[in-house]
């Protein structure tokens, strides 16, 4: 430890980050740290917070706008993957994690620091995400964290950081454990650990009751091209107002609020509240364009890698040979996921009402319908059923010669 003088934090403004930059300084024996906070659309004034971290001790404070790389290099790929983690957690947080992780090793290459920090616990998963994306990314770096090892509560940390100057929060502190950025909010802690206990109201800010939703229905239009969402309502939008007008419109209905039991990283379960009401939606419409215009089994087997997509970045694992070729065979599936999916917002509900793609649909209606104009030669079922079920008769009658 005793090595290194120059350390990149990275930072939120809160108390726990606070506190970790005179940690590091007195307890570590770092020289100097330098704090990056990263924007992420979440609407803090990032302003007050680099003026923070300088008065708590840092030699630096610097933020970056990351917004416009969230939404195009880590939400628009989950969207294309159709990223769930256990069918339902559509990644709002994990997903800005290796972007975080990537930039504090960029600051700290740049820099010339010998080490990053961040200020994770050791219960969560975000010191997996941030560990084991540095890790990757520049393994030559060494990792502080300071809250896995200061063992103290909220309220000694809270009186170490006066010692050097920190205030103490003025407001009431929320109950919550609250993580917000342009994909969505996650909410824990407080009366939420008991998961037979519903929501407040108070805990939700991107998205209406179902009381409070409009009583009349919204149809609304997404399209789509090369598996990425280009527009809404037939206006074109660059990807982060799209990101915007989603979370607006889903969130006035009331839809995108998951209320799950989590299995986390570290080997428990946790009760995560989330609202990710223009992520879901998003992905809700893609997945029905893929089964336009993705053949069957292709999206048998896509079905099966998005699961093992969905698992590698919650476990932290972004930058990874197995996630990189996971990419690889998703990216390729994505040429021909282009048209338009429509849907109607009512009372919490995003329901598909209808789907068009002008040059990739494998929806023949010469083959579909039931009409004059079939085309299907009815004449070949026969054959076929005969071929498809001789292994099950072979089968049944091998049975009846055993007497089975």
């Amino acid at each position: 430890m005793g090595s290194v003088t120059k350390v990149v934090l990275a930072y939120s403004g809160g108390v726990d980050t606070s506190v970790c930059i005179p940690y590091l300084k007195k307890e570590c024996g770092v020289d100097e740290v330098i704090t990056f906070a990263a924007d992420l659309g979440q609407g803090d004034e990032l302003e007050e917070i680099r003026i923070k971290a300088i008065d708590a001790g840092a030699s630096h404070s610097l933020v970056g706008d990351l917004v416009q790389p969230f939404i195009e290099d880590f939400a628009f790929p989950a969207i294309r993957a159709n990223a769930l983690y256990e069918g339902k957690y559509p990644l709002s947080t994990a997903l800005a994690r290796p972007l975080i992780a990537r930039e504090l090793v960029k600051v700290a290459k740049q820099a010339g620091a010998e080490a990053v920090a961040h200020g994770c616990t050791g219960k969560g998963n975000d010191q997996v995400r941030f560990d084991v994306a540095i890790g990757s990314l520049a393994p030559e770096l060494k990792i502080l964290t300071p809250a896995r090892q200061w063992s103290m509560s909220r309220e000694e940390t809270i009186a170490y950081g006066e010692k050097f100057g920190i205030p103490a929060p003025v407001s009431k502190k929320s109950p919550y454990s609250i993580d917000l950025n342009l994909l969505g909010r996650s909410i824990e802690a407080g009366n939420l650990e008991d998961p037979m206990v519903a929501p407040l109201e108070e805990v939700f800010a991107m998205t209406s009751s179902i009381d409070n939703a409009p009583d009349i229905a919204e149809d609304i239009e997404i399209q789509f091209e090369a598996g990425n969402p280009v527009a809404i309502n037939g206006v074109k939008l660059d990807p982060v107002t799209l990101i915007k007008e989603a979370n607006l419109l889903a969130g006035k209905h009331g839809f995108g609020r998951i209320d799950m039991i989590e299995n986390r990283v570290v080997g428990i379960k946790s009760r995560e509240i989330y609202e990710t009401p223009g992520l879901l939606l998003l992905i809700r419409a893609h997945q029905e364009l893929e089964s336009l215009t993705l053949a069957a089994d292709v999206l048998s087997m896509k079905s099966q890698l998005e699961r093992k997509w969905a698992d590698l970045v919650y476990q932290g694992l972004w930058f990874s040979p197995l996630k990189d070729a996971l990419d690889a065979f998703i990216d390729n599936t994505q040429s021909c996921v282009n048209g338009l999916v429509r849907l109607k917002l009512f009372k919490g509900n995003a329901t598909v009402i209808g789907r068009s793609s002008s040059n990739c649909s494998l929806y023949l209606s010469s083959l579909a319908t039931y009409g004059s104009d079939d085309k299907f030669d009815h004449k070949a079922a026969e054959g076929f059923i005969y071929i498809w079920g001789l292994p099950a008769r072979i089968w049944a009658l091998v049975k009846d010669k055993r007497g089975v």
